[in-house]
């Protein structure tokens, strides 16, 4: 994969430290499989698979965003996930991109291999985003919201003081949905590109569903070479479901719950003697441990799960990222670091 060093490989994900039977730590979506009453909607549209998806079901789908972030229709686009996204914005033609590390590295996978240059803004060790780094040239800025790995959350204030004339900035809010309230999301707003994710709440990871926010204009110019039917049924019918008001307050509950969760992980981690990095806000915790390698073939020999770190530009191997779990289920975990 091309990147900016050699060596480096942008396209590991979670789900390649997983493997069956483990205990997984690695993958970031919180639910083992979606909700019954999702299934159940999502079982209740299989009678209309023999026909193509339809005008009527995408507009449905795009009215509950819209009405879900006080946003047009028009300014919705439905995703086959957040990533289909990321692998569009070379459609906008960008002089120069800007991606924010570390980070999410679906993005600037997309607009290297597209020849678009890119430009590496990295943050230091509390990985709060510091504007003043961005390139003045750069047409595009790219950037995580709460960011994976780091699980910070950057203020929307400070992440507005990127714009620029002529630019447009690329917000990935694909857990911002685990924050309660989602105070610094972007969604509402004009002005930005955000992409949102279905998968990690809602245990849809195999059935890629998303959609991103923005100007009509914009979103046109993104998508102007999709395939006819970019968009499945199931897809539009799992847009429209989640993006409900009894679903976005289910999600308001959950996140809630993640956060509890998370604050009784990140202190048991910390009474251990782990060095749990930044101030976490997601649904995951970035750690760092010397010899880091060697942990993580540990864990694995214990069918134990984890993300390595190195991967992600700005980290290394004593880096690894977690996913938050129910007291239960990090115990084992907790007791490997304890012993």
């Amino acid at each position: 994969m091309t990147s900016e060093n050699p060596g480096e490989n942008l396209s590991h994900h979670g789900d390649r430290d997983m493997a069956p039977g483990m205990v997984d730590f690695a993958v970031n979506v919180w639910l083992p499989a979606p909700p019954r009453w999702l299934r159940d909607r999502l079982a209740a549209a299989l009678d209309r698979l023999a026909a193509y998806p339809s005008a009527e079901d995408d507009r449905m789908a795009r009215e509950a965003v819209a009405r879900r972030h006080g946003r047009s229709p028009d300014e919705v686009l439905v995703l086959n996930g957040s990533a289909e996204g990321f692998a569009l914005l070379p459609n906008l033609r960008p002089r120069l991109a800007a991606v924010v590390h570390p980070s999410f590295t679906e993005p600037e996978v997309a607009l290297r291999t597209a020849g678009v240059p890119v430009h590496r803004v990295m943050l230091d060790g509390d990985y709060v985003l510091r504007p003043e780094r961005v390139p003045a040239e750069a047409d595009m800025v790219v950037i995580g919201n709460p960011t994976n790995p780091t699980s910070v959350t950057h203020p929307a204030a400070l992440i507005r003081q990127l714009a620029a004339p002529g630019r447009l900035i690329v917000v990935d809010e694909a857990f911002m949905d685990a924050i309660p309230g989602e105070p610094e999301s972007l969604a509402g707003e004009p002005g930005a590109l955000v992409f949102r994710s279905l998968t990690k709440t809602w245990g849809l990871a195999g059935l890629r569903a998303g959609y991103v926010l923005g100007d009509p204009r914009t979103l046109a110019r993104l998508a102007f070479d999709r395939p006819q039917w970019p968009v499945g049924t199931l897809v539009l019918e799992a847009v429209a479901a989640c993006c409900s008001p009894g679903a976005v307050a289910e999600a308001e509950a959950e996140a809630r719950a993640i956060t509890g969760y998370r604050e009784t992980f990140v202190t048991a981690l910390r009474d251990a003697g782990i060095e749990v990095v930044a101030e976490p806000t997601a649904p995951f915790v970035l750690i760092r441990v010397d010899g880091g390698a060697a942990v993580r073939e540990a864990l694995r020999a214990k069918k134990i799960a984890v993300r390595r770190g190195e991967t992600f530009p700005g980290l290394t191997a004593d880096h690894i990222r977690l996913a938050v779990r129910p007291p239960a289920q990090t115990a084992p975990l907790l007791k490997e670091f304890t012993t």
